[in-house]
């Protein structure tokens, strides 16, 4: 049985763009051996894509966060750096909210071996998709590799790993 590893919303906008930061920026080389990795072992690759419209000011979501960000076709909505080229030829799950609903849907329809997460934010969409995963494979091993993850603010970062060890999902490279 492949594994699976999910790359969730490793776009320009929360690197380099209007919500980024140093830490996404400083996992880019660990991001990127971890799909080199994967696709040596011939397992599968999916990524998230944070998706917002013209619009986003007036969701919930932005009136609570009133920086546009991940605006459909845009510069910002992009892979980043050298993910962007790696992650080409594999499945894009766009979504409007922290979760993603067609992951989901997809995790519900093959089963893995084990599924592992990296990408930012890791106190918002990793965790998001991280329970969603769990709650779509519950036998399934999910993992996180807390040198490939980020969040803008450290101690949320820790908390957010904290709260996963706690839904007994695997932490690698954190500390116990």
């Amino acid at each position: 049985m492949k594994k699976l590893l999910i790359v969730v919303d490793y776009q320009n906008d929360f690197v380099s763009g209007s919500l980024g930061f140093e830490q996404a920026r400083a996992i880019e080389d660990a991001i990127c051996a971890k799909i080199r990795a994967y696709r040596a072992a011939g397992d599968d690759i999916v990524c998230t894509l944070d998706t917002h419209e013209d619009d986003y000011l007036q969701t919930q979501e932005g009136r609570k966060l009133p920086v546009p960000h991940c605006l459909h076709g845009s510069e910002g909505w992009q892979i980043y750096g050298k993910a962007a080229r790696l992650l080409e030829d594999y499945p894009k799950f766009e979504k409007p909210v922290f979760g993603s609903a067609s992951l989901f849907d997809y995790l519900r329809k093959i089963p893995y071996a084990s599924i592992e997460l990296c990408g930012v934010v890791s106190n918002i969409c990793v965790l998001s998709n991280a329970v969603l995963a769990r709650t779509a494979q519950p036998e399934t091993e999910i993992l996180v590799d807390a040198a490939c993850v980020a969040s803008n603010d450290p101690s949320l970062n820790e908390a957010a790993l904290a709260v996963l060890r706690g839904l007994q999902v695997a932490i690698q490279n954190g500390e116990e």
